[in-house]
């Protein structure tokens, strides 16, 4: 399989601390977009197409024909503005094959009746080692469950996308404490990202702006064996299980979680509105 250099644009949405990405084919202009953000606001209920908007002016303004519109995985933090851009677009859409698993977990907890849990919702679904282009460039996919059940990287010429496996170096590694998570999946998940090449560019899904430096979101595989704070010691897949699972402990569920969810396994699309014409989420208590 060809490589090739990838111009990559990384865009930080505050509000969730996310980046979605153009992956831009320098001789071609034709692009991907990963995993990009629709705006909602939990307090007023409104959702809204600023950030997928600014990606569309951006998309505008470089000229770029865009291949694919690919999510990782199901966000827990942020609805995707996959559906939204298909119909602007026009491009397929597409996210791991495992999803139809997290469908079937998730329409459990929100007792939706007759929710097609078979990732009809995308164009795609894509398997552990299965090929894309985005112009001439050469992309794969790799299979990268402990986040999620159905978490996946994209490695398009010599960039990957982790999303929610390793952070910035400072930060570490993702939770894994979601229903379906796994730490000892992302454990071998995180060694898998680790043994591609070392010059490998990594482009994280969320920063935290650790000790308040500004957003950062790429990395390479030689920086982050050497200095992730999770992996730079080389810990053992029980020491890092037990690392991940006390860490998980302390942390609250994100605040959109169960907002989420729902329009993310659904492919970014809203509820259908209701007989009065407004459209609604269903929370449900102490699910979690």
């Amino acid at each position: 399989m060809g490589g090739g250099i990838p111009d990559v644009a990384g865009f930080y949405h505050d509000p969730t601390g996310s980046i979605a990405y153009l992956v831009i084919d320098p001789a071609t202009r034709h692009a991907a977009i990963v995993d990009p953000v629709l705006d909602y606001d939990e307090k007023s209920g409104r959702v809204s197409t600023e950030f997928a908007d600014m990606l569309l002016d951006e998309i505008a303004r470089r000229g770029l024909t865009i291949d694919w519109i690919l999510d990782t995985h199901p966000h827990a933090d942020h609805f995707s503005a996959a559906a939204y851009l298909r119909g602007k677009l026009g491009a397929p859409t597409a996210i791991g094959e495992k999803v139809t698993d997290v469908q079937k977990l998730w329409t459990g907890i929100y007792n939706l009746k007759g929710f097609p849990a078979d990732g009809s919702q995308w164009d795609r679904l894509f398997k552990d080692g299965d090929t894309f282009k985005v112009g001439s460039l050469d992309g794969r996919v790799m299979f990268s469950p402990g986040h999620t059940l159905a978490s996946i990287t994209y490695i398009i010429g010599n960039a990957a996308f982790i999303h929610d496996t390793l952070f910035q170096p400072d930060t570490g590694s993702a939770r894994c404490d979601f229903p379906g998570g796994s730490a000892s999946r992302m454990y071998d998940t995180i060694m898998a990202i680790l043994s591609l090449p070392d010059d490998t560019r990594l482009f994280t899904g969320h920063d935290y702006k650790e000790g308040g430096r500004p957003p950062q979101w790429e990395s390479s595989v030689a920086e982050q064996k050497r200095s992730n704070r999770h992996f730079r010691d080389k810990p053992t897949r029980e020491q890092f299980v037990a690392l991940r699972e006390a860490r998980d402990r302390t942390l609250p569920m994100p605040r959109l979680i169960l907002h989420a969810l729902q329009v993310n396994m659904n492919g970014g699309r809203l509820p259908e509105p209701e007989d009065n014409g407004k459209r609604y989420l269903k929370i449900p208590i102490d699910a979690l």
